[in-house]
């Protein structure tokens, strides 16, 4: 029994430390190529080195972090040409989602997608990224949420994070903004028409107008985003 719990306990234990490890890399604390000090880790979570480095290995599977042999573990550094393959990969993902939505979407989920697109407009008119971004997190997760199919839905949000380690571009290139929201009503329109083949269409040259957007040579005006801190290069 008792190392019944103490597996229960270690397993909890380790779960949590991976959420919280998950979400300081994904919200930017560690630059691309940086040492993580598993000391430090251990010492800001309280707890020992094992569950660190347990954690560690983890997330190093899941693409987020790079392990070095004799080296230690570092922030997993994501170039251009490896964003772009990402980029295609979920443009395939997004687009099958959107097919199976249309098959069966409820007015109930097209009401939230255009509250979600009404809300996004509100951000553009302002000029606003930090309002804009997490709407339009919101927006992707939705139609993989409401297409009903998890291994899908899981495939697709593990990519998006290791998308979010590309921070390389400016997110107001190529008109973003306004240009993002405009390619979304497209999908929502038809989706609301039960146009599987449409939908799959607008959402996979959603994606890849992404794709182009980060090709764009970053201006100067556009390093930092408007109203806001660029995130990552993730627009689309």
């Amino acid at each position: 029994m008792r190392a019944e719990l103490e597996f229960l306990q270690n397993h909890s234990l380790t779960s949590v430390l991976r959420r919280e490890l998950e979400t300081l890399i994904l919200s930017g604390e560690f630059a691309p190529g940086e040492r993580l000090n598993e000391n430090s880790l251990a010492i800001r979570f309280s707890v020992s080195r094992g569950p660190i480095r347990e954690v560690c290995r983890a997330l190093a599977e899941k693409g987020l972090l790079e392990l070095v042999p004799n080296r230690g573990v570092f922030m997993r550094r994501i170039g251009e040409e490896q964003a772009a393959e990402l980029y295609d990969v979920r443009a395939g993902l997004f687009a099958s989602a959107a097919r199976l939505l249309a098959t069966k979407v409820t007015p109930e989920q097209i009401s939230e997608l255009q509250s979600l697109l009404d809300r996004m407009e509100e951000a553009v008119l302002a000029n606003s990224l930090d309002n804009y971004y997490p709407l339009n997190l919101e927006f992707h997760d939705s139609i993989l949420r409401f297409a009903g199919n998890s291994r899908l839905h899981k495939a697709y949000s593990e990519l998006v994070k290791e998308l979010h380690l590309f921070r390389e571009r400016a997110l107001l290139q190529g008109g973003g903004l306004t240009v993002s929201n405009i390619e979304h009503r497209r999908i929502v329109a038809a989706l609301g028409a039960g146009d599987a083949t449409a939908a799959m269409d607008a959402a996979f040259a959603h994606v890849l107008s992404g794709k182009s957007r980060m090709t764009l040579p970053a201006a100067a005006d556009t390093e930092h985003s408007i109203g806001g801190t660029a995130k990552t290069t993730d627009i689309a």
